[in-house]
């Protein structure tokens, strides 16, 4: 794709909120470098963070210089953009740890062996470890002017909230993103920083500082910040931030998290979160139009996601995972991601040694878990194919339920019908 306008694949994608010079980018024919922090508050990234991450991507694979900085140093106080509150300081060793977590979750995502054009992973406590305070406000700060920043909107916003008001330290903070932008423009080359819509603020005082100090051009590009259907917070669900550590969010449940994309987001989603074509995209709007129960779309954001951030290997585990419940087979199935599945259906608790000798009659166990009112009914539904152990059919009313049954040695998965799940555990 190098040589094509990387401004029209942003624009149908509408993955432009705004820009400095739109002109002067739309029309670039020739490489350039750019750059987009990500500050580890956390010992991970999460979904939030893939707009701008993908973007660097996007970018790279047009032929252009992207350049991922970990804030090693602006995560020591946190931005303010976007939020109501003050953050809560991390230590450095805490920083430090973090920025170890996340680089490999940034090296994942962007080519830095290509010998083209290869991506550059910095940290910008490697040229803020140095700064004194003093050098800092005589080279840096006096290039500002206390009404440029109180005009900012992430500084605006905060100022009007009375009870949490803006701290100096992260009042401070617009001016170590623009020293950033400085820095990497000077050793770098770098003439573009993209980020969040909320990160205008930032973006434009690396602009006037760059100008002030080098006398050069530099631009800004910032994305949408994304937003659900349904006024919920994008990235959340019941049980916290979807993360791309598959320790803190598991490759099945991120899975399952673009699964459930509402049906109004996802065509908007497959445009901000996949590298699928203009015309795959198109097809998949006109399919999920026509029959959207098929829930096409939903499987190709969701493979496709789940492919670029953990692989294919791990993205086919979840989705033969995410068929089980569904009657899919079990083989294959790690026990810990099928513990993950089971979590969404009812338990129950078994004494293990009910399964010695001949076992336990498989009536039985479906009064005792509650699929069947009566030994008569347990009867009949199996007579009548409606009952599954392990997601096999099960034909015999005489079945007897034995250790051999128990999946990891530990599992029953009984079914009635296609969707009324029990799990049970033997103890």
């Amino acid at each position: 794709m190098t040589g094509t306008n990387i401004w029209q694949e942003l624009s149908w994608r509408e993955l432009i909120a705004d820009c400095t010079d739109a002109a002067a980018l739309s029309q670039r024919t020739t490489p350039l470098t750019l750059y987009c922090g990500f500050d580890p508050t956390a010992d991970s990234l999460h979904v939030g963070h893939l707009v701008p991450l993908l973007a660097l991507r996007r970018f790279q694979q047009f032929g252009h210089h992207p350049i991922a900085v970990a804030g090693g140093a602006t995560g020591c106080i946190g931005d303010p953009s976007g939020k109501s509150t003050e953050r809560v300081l991390l230590s450095k060793e805490q920083i430090r740890a973090n920025v170890e977590a996340v680089r490999p979750q940034l090296a994942r995502l962007l080519d830095f062996e290509t010998t083209l054009n290869p991506a550059r992973l910095v940290d910008n406590a490697d040229w803020t470890a140095h700064v004194t305070y003093l050098d800092f406000l005589r080279d840096i700060g006096k290039h500002f002017t206390i009404n440029q920043m109180l005009a900012k909107e992430s500084v605006r916003a905060r100022l009007q909230d009375r009870e949490s008001g803006l701290s100096y330290t992260e009042f401070s903070y617009m001016l170590l993103q623009a020293y950033d932008f400085y820095v990497l423009c000077r050793d770098y080359g770098c003439e573009l920083q993209i980020g969040g819509s909320d990160q205008w603020g930032n973006i434009t005082a690396g602009i006037d500082l760059i100008r002030k100090k080098l006398g050069r051009t530099a631009y800004g590009l910032t994305l949408p910040l994304i937003t659900k259907a349904d006024g919920t917070k994008f990235g959340k669900t019941e049980s916290g931030s979807v993360w791309l550590d598959p320790a803190k969010t598991s490759v099945y449940r991120f899975y399952q998290f673009w699964i459930n994309t509402d049906d109004r987001d996802v065509i908007r989603y497959l445009k901000y979160f996949t590298f699928l074509t203009a015309e795959e995209i198109a097809a998949l709007e006109a399919e999920h139009a026509q029959n959207p129960g098929a829930r096409a779309a939903h499987r190709a954001l969701a493979r496709a996601v789940t492919e670029l951030v953990h692989g294919p290997t791990a993205t086919a585990e979840a989705i033969r995972a995410s068929q089980v419940l569904f009657g899919g087979d079990l083989d294959g199935i790690s026990e810990s991601t099928f513990r993950e599945i089971m979590d969404e259906v009812p338990s129950l608790r078994l004494d293990r040694t009910r399964l010695d000798g001949q076992g336990l009659a498989l009536v039985d166990l479906l009064v005792q878990a509650g699929l069947a009112p009566s030994k008569s009914q347990a009867r009949k539904d199996i007579e009548g194919g409606g009952i599954y152990l392990n997601n096999v059919r099960e034909a015999s009313v005489t079945r007897m339920v034995q250790h051999r049954d128990l999946l990891f040695g530990r599992h029953l998965l009984l079914r009635k019908g296609k969707k009324h799940y029990v799990l049970v555990t033997a103890e």
